[in-house]
């Protein structure tokens, strides 16, 4: 980084390495829309396939209706309080020696990678994220469970945290597993 660049948001330099506090940034408020989207269309084919198979298949109706009115409840219900909630309590955050995730909005996840453990840094933009101009920063490691996969981020804040990550890790010692 130049010393006309001005620092990301997204990599906090300078931050204790002994000190454990949860991530300070919140992911785009445009991740609100993201998340309804992605309940609108697991909806649709969900209930659209149970509802054709109501009325293609007359046997199915006793048991099949009651289904289908409780899974729309639970879906509509979904799609109202998901995405606010899952808005409130996502946070991440990347330093030059860690990448922290907090996430959930049932069960809540904090995850911590040392960027001594990075193996890659990817970048994920499905078509809805693109429409809205939003990524996903995956950061690997070798282990099962070490990943962090920060959903709902601005492309640009992802494209420079990728970068700036992939920099990092490459200047730190240690062999990513």
């Amino acid at each position: 980084m130049t010393g006309a660049e001005a620092p990301s948001p997204a990599l906090s330099i300078g931050t204790p390495r002994d000190r454990i506090r949860p991530p300070r940034h919140r992911v785009e408020r445009r991740a609100v829309w993201w998340w309804t989207i992605r309940v609108v269309i697991s909806t649709a084919v969900v209930l659209g396939t149970l509802g054709l198979t109501y009325w293609l298949w007359d046997a199915s109706r006793p048991w099949l209706g009651p289904g289908l009115v409780i899974l729309a409840a639970g879906h509509a219900v979904t799609a109202v309080l998901m995405p606010s909630l899952r808005y409130r309590v996502h946070r991440w955050e990347c330093t030059e020696h860690a990448v922290y995730d907090l996430k959930g909005w049932l069960v809540r996840e904090w995850r911590i990678v040392p960027v001594s453990r990075i193996q890659s840094v990817d970048v994920v933009r499905g078509p809805v994220q693109q429409w809205l101009g939003l990524a996903t920063l995956r950061v690997v490691t070798a282990s099962h469970e070490g990943h962090v996969k920060i959903v709902g981020l601005d492309a640009d804040v992802v494209a420079r945290t990728a970068a700036e990550l992939t920099a990092l890790t490459q200047a730190t010692p240690g062999d990513a597993t």
